[in-house]
C-alpha cells in the first residue's frame, strides 16, 4: 500500500485563525503570558512585575512592565546603545554588555521607587549564585519581577540569563536557580563561579581575540577593528567592564535629551503639503484647461 503525503495547503492555514493577533503572527506565545501576567485576586490589584528582555541585531532592550486591562505599562527601561555613556562602546549586544544592562535597569528601577540604598546587590561580582533577600523584618521587601523571555530559546548560557544576573546583582529579586548559567555542569550540578565571573566581565570576547590572533591575524583586524583603532586589547576589557558597572551604580538614571521643538516644528512643516484655498484651487483648475487647449498635456 502506497504512502500519501498529508499536504497542509493553503485551505487548512485559511481555516486555523487564532483569537489573538499576535500569536498569528508568531510574536508572542500567550501560553506563557498568561502565568505571567496572572494575579492572585487576593493581592488586590498589585502590579505582578515582569523583567522583559528582548534582543535585537544590534540592541538590547530590558524593561521591568506591568499588566493592566488597557494593556503593558513601563515602569524602567535600559538599552545597550545607553552603554556607551558608561565607557562600553563596542560589542553591545555579547554576554558582558547584557549583564550590564541588566544591572543598568535594576538600579534605574530601584533608584525610581526609592529602595536603591536599602538593597544594594553584589557590588563586586564574583560569579557565585545569590538571591536578593530581605535585611530585615522590619525594612521593605525586596522589588520582585519575573524574567520574561518572550520567544527566545532559554538554553544554557544564552544572553537573557546574563541580563537577569545583572538585574539580581544589582539589587533586584528576580527568581531562578543556577542553572542555566555559563559554567554550570549538568552532571554533577555545580556552578563554576570562574567561569561566570570571566563572562561577566568579557574574559570569553578577550580568549577568542587572543586566538583569532593567533591563528588569522587578517580576520583578527578586520573583525576587531573598532576596537583597535581605540586602542583597545584583551586586556583592556576586564578594566572597561569594571568600570562602567561602577558608573552605572553611581549614577543610572536616564539623561534627558534636549530637544529644540521650534527647530524640529519648522522641519516637519517643509515636508508637509499645505492645503490650498477654494480661489488657488480655481485657478489651477483654470490653468490646466488652458494647457490642455494649447496642446500642452494630453486627454
Amino acid at each position: 500500500m502506497g504512502f500519501d503525503k498529508v499536504v497542509k495547503n493553503n485551505a487548512y492555514f485559511s481555516r486555523y485563525q487564532v483569537k489573538y493577533r499576535r500569536r498569528r503572527e508568531g510574536k508572542t506565545d500567550f501560553y506563557a503570558r498568561k502565568r505571567l501576567v496572572a494575579q492572585a485576586k487576593n493581592k488586590y490589584n498589585s502590579p505582578k512585575y515582569r523583567l522583559v528582555v528582548r534582543f535585537t541585531n544590534k540592541d538590547i532592550v530590558a524593561q521591568v512592565t506591568y499588566a493592566k486591562i488597557q494593556g503593558d505599562v513601563v515602569l524602567t527601561s535600559a538599552y545597550a546603545h545607553e552603554l556607551p555613556e558608561y565607557g562600553i562602546k563596542h560589542g553591545l549586544t555579547n554576554w558582558a554588555a547584557a549583564y550590564a544592562v541588566g544591572l543598568l535597569v535594576a538600579r534605574r528601577a530601584l533608584t525610581k521607587l526609592g529602595l536603591a540604598d536599602k538593597f544594594e546587590g553584589v557590588t563586586e561580582p564574583e560569579g557565585e549564585f545569590t538571591l536578593t533577600e530581605r535585611e530585615d523584618e522590619e525594612g521593605p521587601r525586596p522589588f520582585k519581577a519575573y524574567l520574561d523571555t518572550g520567544l527566545k530559546r532559554t538554553s544554557t548560557g544564552s544572553r537573557v540569563f546574563a541580563v537577569m544576573k545583572g538585574a539580581s546583582d544589582g539589587g533586584m529579586f528576580v527568581p531562578h536557580s543556577e542553572s542555566r548559567f555559563p559554567g554550570f555542569d549538568p552532571e554533577s550540578k555545580e556552578l563554576d563561579t570562574e567561569t561566570l565571573k570571566r563572562y561577566i566581565f568579557g574574559g570569553h570576547v578577550a580568549e577568542y581575540m587572543e586566538s583569532l590572533e593567533e591563528e588569522d591575524d587578517e580576520r583578527f583586524k578586520k573583525q576587531f577593528a573598532r576596537y583597535l583603532e581605540d586602542g583597545i586589547g584583551g586586556d583592556d576589557l576586564e578594566e572597561i567592564y569594571a568600570e562602567a558597572h561602577k558608573q552605572i551604580r553611581e549614577n543610572p538614571v536616564r539623561k534627558n535629551t534636549e530637544k529644540d521643538l521650534a527647530k524640529w516644528k519648522s522641519e516637519s512643516k517643509k515636508h508637509k503639503d499645505q492645503p490650498l484655498t477654494y480661489d488657488q484651487r480655481k485657478e489651477r483648475v483654470q490653468k490646466k484647461i488652458a494647457a490642455f487647449k494649447a496642446g500642452e498635456i494630453e486627454a
